[in-house]
């Protein structure tokens, strides 16, 4: 008896050990993510009108959060319901499934790899099953590619995800009977009208008429960051955005420029023909809500839309940046990451002020270079099919930094910095933004960048394990990788670009120490969001 009490008691210490070791590697995962409350905004100059206008885009946010579910994971939010484990079920919540965004693994048990597909196409869904599918719709963002008995079919997002749209359709129009701004009711009859048609043309020129409001709704499907199979579906996600208005009214200064800064841009000028619409716009906003693939892993700190590439060349873009995620990201993870891994003598030049700048003109690229080939092959998205996303985020981080580090040189920034600055503050955000892994575009733009930069000695990594950069070098690069990026784009030239992400696509040894001392110092990814 008392053979069989030790042998029960060492029984559920292995037991007690092995919960332990699971809830640890939960709780590691977690703190991959620093939470960040998003404060209640001072609406004191906002009407009552207006805040009711909040409220209901809330709500309509909240319905985009079931579809993305639905699109991004098996079974969608059930999945929730399954996990007792409270980190286990936190985590599934920051990533929309079972699977880690920063490396597309599964940290459940009884999971296998993330479909390329995520939920857009069957998951045995051959290639050439899909080449042989005769039906144009199949190349649509808006259309899922699903099975009819055997064969395959499309349906369009507007039926596959009725009653949630429906329910938006209602937010949106009790809001558009609310608000006092002709321009806001415009937007929101055009949006329900594209949630239901999947045609967001008139949606999209109303948004960008949309100028003279103090808020600001971006929401629908809105970009292919989940295809990693044919980089084509988009992904249902929304901001509910409060406008700085003194900082917009600086920024919009900018946008007069699209014109000049795009024949700024280094490389052949054959490559960078297309004339950006005069309407673009910049505002500067606070994020009060998220939602959907917006609110996934990784937080984005500025955005540029629409991507329509019509829209784009009639009337312009407008680019948005998160003042206050902003600020979070470079105080939880930029800067950290600067002490721990620049060498003492370039720590001095990661400076806040040009972390917001280079963000301001990195999402002002995303509306510059090229958009259709020079040759023929159509839009750059259609010639580089599933590498277009990647090289379009790594071209706007390299051209963007490279515009906003000659704009400082030449003291046309109201904030005074250095060139200098401008590329240590990039070099460190490169370095912290290689962690977010390759299961993503943007992941796999970072290291690019990276390896790109340090196999071209721009930066070196040291015995110390940090590293030193080489400004004038670091400046030059940065051309020559824009120019080149900006050339594979105009030319649609899909082998270069394949051959370019294999080489440098990839993360090395030296960016997986990084991520050991980074670890070890306890400094996070990424943020998550709370909200007051």
């Amino acid at each position: 008896m008392k053979k069989n009490t030790i042998l029960l008691t060492g029984l559920a210490l292995v037991l007690a050990v092995s919960c332990a070791q699971e809830q640890s590697e939960a709780d590691r995962l977690v703190e991959n993510y620093a939470l960040v409350t998003i404060p209640a905004p001072d609406l004191s100059g906002i009407t009552d009108n207006g805040k009711e206008v909040l409220r209901l885009y809330r709500q309509a946010a909240d319905e985009i959060d079931k579809i993305y579910w639905q699109q991004n994971s098996p079974g969608g939010a059930s999945l929730l319901n399954s996990l007792s484990d409270p980190n286990e079920k936190l985590y599934a919540e920051i990533n929309y499934g079972p699977w880690d965004r920063l490396d597309g693994k599964p940290f459940l048990k009884g999971y296998g790899d993330k479909p390329a597909g995520a939920g857009f196409y069957p998951a045995d869904m051959s290639d050439a099953e899909f080449d042989a599918l005769a039906d144009p719709d199949k190349l649509s963002p808006y259309t899922l590619v699903v099975r009819d008995g055997g064969a395959l079919k499309t349906v369009w997002y507007h039926d596959a995800f009725a009653e949630p749209i429906r329910k938006i359709g209602d937010y949106l129009h009790r809001a558009a009977d609310v608000t006092i701004k002709e321009s806001v009711r415009n937007y929101l009859l055009e949006m329900i009208e594209g949630l239901k048609t999947d045609d967001y043309y008139e949606s999209y020129k109303a948004w960008l008429a949309m100028n003279d409001s103090k808020m600001d709704l971006v929401i629908g499907p809105i970009e292919a960051v989940d295809d990693a199979r044919y980089g084509t579906k988009a992904s249902y996600g929304a901001y509910v955005l409060l406008k700085n208005l003194k900082r917009t009214e600086e920024l919009n200064a900018l946008s007069a420029r699209m014109g000049e800064f795009q024949q700024m841009l280094p490389g052949d000028p054959a490559n960078r023909h297309f004339v950006p619409g005069a309407e673009s716009d910049i505002f500067s906003c606070n994020v009060l809500y998220c939602s959907g693939y917006t609110n996934a892993g990784f937080k984005v700190i500025g955005i540029n839309f629409p991507y329509d590439a019509r829209i784009q060349e009639e009337l312009g873009t407008r680019t948005i940046i998160f003042d206050n995620i902003i600020r979070e990201k470079f105080d939880r993870t930029v800067y950290p990451v600067g002490k721990s891994l620049l060498e003492e003598v370039e720590q001095p030049h990661v400076d806040a002020s040009a972390f917001y700048w280079i963000i301001v003109f990195r999402e002002v690229a995303k509306g510059l270079g090229v958009k259709e080939t020079v040759n023929g092959k159509g839009t750059v998205a259609e010639a580089l099919g599933n590498d277009a996303l990647i090289l379009e985020k790594a071209k706007s981080n390299v051209l963007g930094t490279w515009l906003c580090a000659k704009e400082a040189e030449a003291y046309h920034i109201s904030v005074i910095f250095q060139k200098k600055e401008v590329l240590a503050t990039f070099v460190a955000n490169t370095i912290r933004s290689v962690r977010f892994g390759t299961a993503d575009p943007t992941g796999i733009a970072n290291i690019i960048v990276y390896n790109y930069l340090l196999d071209n000695k721009a930066i070196v990594w040291n015995p110390s394990g940090r590293y030193s950069i080489d400004y004038d070098k670091t400046w030059s690069v940065l051309g020559t990788l824009g120019a080149e990026i900006l050339r594979m784009q105009a030319q649609g030239d899909r082998d270069a670009a394949q051959a370019f992400i294999a080489r440098y696509g990839v993360a090395g040894l030296e960016s997986q120490s990084d991520k050991r001392v980074l670890e070890r110092a306890h400094i996070p990814v990424d943020l998550r969001f709370a909200y007051e």
